[in-house]
């Protein structure tokens, strides 16, 4: 770092550090709250659709009844894919991690999108439309093509959490099992400056494409610390197989300073407020299912590490157990939540477009100075 620079600030991850300003969601650490274009959380979750949350985010408002029947029947009109792309996705090995999937499927939409290199604001929103309705598509695909099951067509009729759902079981779900996803949906939409949206904001600063951006994104979220760690949670929970298990097996974690899945984040000082609503969802389902351990244990995983550690439950720590009693296989949790944060991620993309900076940080540098050359026989 030059003399010039000494003023500049050091924060390892870019903790703390502001990189944009942004009207589509604040998260409020101290607090518990997480807002979405003015309305919190806890207002949307349960009394808005996932669409409703799409407009709210693209036009920072919710939309009246035509409003939202235009755009449901957009993302419909908007679902299939080109063939090239569904020839690529059922092709792939059947052992390819879902994520990897994901993230080839979205990066080849662009070699099939005309207008992929078009940076008009009209063609940049098509184009995230587009993504909100495909993202589901491609999940879904992959999923049938590497279990041998013939693919399902998209359903028009049904809303973007119904037609998931009916795409890769095969049959209409019930309207519990819709209603579920489409919170769970709502309550991924967006999030702040997170790692994958930050990333899909640092790619389209350089006046790249938006599938290019997205990519990026997904590329970000397959980490297990930012979106894998739902996945983490349910294989924790079977790890530990039953509610007498818990205690111990925390106790060992704790004692061998190991992180548990789910407790604590990196913003939330304290209760993640989207827990609240998945928890709820998890003690409903687990009550229908007749399969209490689950959520039980999860109840008791909280309770210690709050006494022990006074850390929460994040949005990962029920939301595993909400996927997994809705039969959702366990590889899927994390493209579940990117077709969910999808909607975020476009809409931070079209913010960025309309007042865009490059995003260049600076770096300290620690290395030594003034070494000189010595010939390479000398060496």
């Amino acid at each position: 770092m030059s003399t010039a620079d000494n003023a500049a600030v050091f924060a390892k991850g870019l903790d703390g550090i502001i990189a944009a300003h942004t009207r589509l969601s604040d998260v409020r650490g101290d607090v518990g709250q997480l807002i979405y274009c003015g309305y919190d959380i806890d207002e949307l979750a349960g009394n808005v659709t996932f669409e409703e949350v799409v407009h709210l985010l693209y036009y920072n408002r919710l939309p009246n009844r035509t409003e939202l029947n235009e755009l449901k029947a957009l993302l419909a009109g908007y679902r299939d894919l080109p063939q090239g792309v569904t020839d690529l996705v059922t092709h792939l090995p059947k052992d390819t991690p879902p994520m990897h999937a994901i993230r080839t499927g979205v990066s080849a939409l662009g070699c099939y999108d005309t207008t992929a290199d078009n940076d008009t604001m009209d063609a940049q929103r098509r184009k995230a439309f587009r993504l909100v309705a495909q993202i589901p598509v491609i999940t879904a695909y992959f999923h049938r093509s590497r279990q041998g099951l013939p693919l399902v067509a998209p359903d028009p009729t049904l809303g973007e959490a119904a037609n998931f759902l009916y795409m890769i079981d095969g049959e209409k779900p019930s309207a519990e099992k819709v209603s579920t996803m489409d919170m769970c949906y709502v309550l991924h939409a967006d999030h702040g400056m997170n790692a994958s949206t930050f990333s899909a904001r640092v790619t389209i600063a350089t006046q790249s494409d938006m599938y290019s951006a997205i990519t990026s994104a997904i590329g970000t979220l397959k980490g297990p610390l930012h979106g894998g760690a739902n996945e983490g949670v349910i294989k924790m929970l079977k790890q530990i197989g039953s509610l007498e298990g818990v205690d111990a097996y925390v106790a060992e974690c704790l004692r061998q300073k190991q992180k548990i899945m789910g407790i604590g984040h990196r913003v939330y000082k304290v209760l993640d407020p989207r827990a609240p609503h998945l928890k709820r969802m998890a003690q409903i389902l687990s009550a229908k299912l007749g399969e209490p351990k689950w959520i039980q244990m999860s109840e008791r995983i909280a309770e210690i590490m709050l006494t022990e550690k006074n850390l929460h439950a994040n949005v990962d720590f029920y939301s595993a157990t909400v996927y997994y009693s809705l039969g959702i296989p366990t590889d899927l949790f994390t493209p579940l939540f990117a077709i969910a944060r999808m909607s975020g991620w476009t809409a931070h993309v079209l913010e960025q477009l309309a007042d865009n900076k490059l995003i260049r940080p600076q770096s300290v540098y620690t290395g030594p100075v003034g070494l000189k050359v010595v010939p390479v026989d000398e060496r």
